[in-house]
């Protein structure tokens, strides 16, 4: 096969396999939480599994859980998240819990790679009709184009991303007694173990 038409061939594999991805927002509160932990009049629901396209493979890759939770608190008294709730595994080893911007700088998408549709930036579109052949520099227009869509649509996602993370981030919050809150939160494991909830 010659090399004009390799080229052409291997630009169309790499436009469909590397388009920037949206960001699925999560809303822990409508979730359907199905795992459950109590202790001394606290639960906590969580949900694994939260992630999609772009965003999971970093998670997976990196070895990193985003867990949507609920904590609802009956305990009596009005307590801290972070320092007399805390999140443990069944070992009851205490679950080292990221922070709202590590979390995002793990897993938010990259889009240094999208750099590399400029290199479409030479490309024409040769037709040849009755024995007429004439070409089209097309490059101009597809490669910047492609390179400034993907990176604005990588920004884009990764900017909710970044807002929901904000909004759910709980560390630190006070919980009153009576009420339920929800919350992202992000740990280092390669795993999916069971979450325990520990009052001190």
């Amino acid at each position: 096969m010659k090399l004009q038409k390799i080229i052409p061939t291997l630009s169309v594999i790499f436009v469909l396999s590397s388009c920037a991805a949206g960001y699925k927002t999560i809303n822990p509160n409508s979730l359907n939480y199905q795992s459950t932990s109590m202790d001394k009049g606290v639960t906590v629901d969580y949900k694994y599994g939260l992630l999609s396209s772009r965003y999971a493979k970093k998670e997976t890759n990196n070895k990193i859980r985003l867990v949507a939770i609920k904590v609802t608190n009956n305990s009596g008294k009005d307590l801290i998240f972070g320092k007399n709730i805390k999140l443990t595994f069944t070992n009851n080893n205490e679950i080292a819990l990221m922070d709202e911007n590590q979390t995002y700088s793990e897993l938010k998408q990259g889009w240094a790679g999208y750099l590399f549709y400029l290199l479409l930036t030479p490309a024409t579109l040769n037709v040849n009709s009755n024995g007429t052949q004439s070409s089209t520099p097309i490059g101009y227009v597809l490669g910047p184009g492609l390179a400034a869509g993907n990176i604005i649509a990588a920004s884009s996602a990764n900017n909710n991303f970044k807002d929901e993370l904000t909004k759910y981030d709980i560390s630190g919050s006070v919980i009153k007694n009576g009420d339920s809150v929800y919350g992202l939160v992000g740990f280092k494991s390669d795993t999916f173990d069971a979450i325990k909830v520990r009052v001190d």
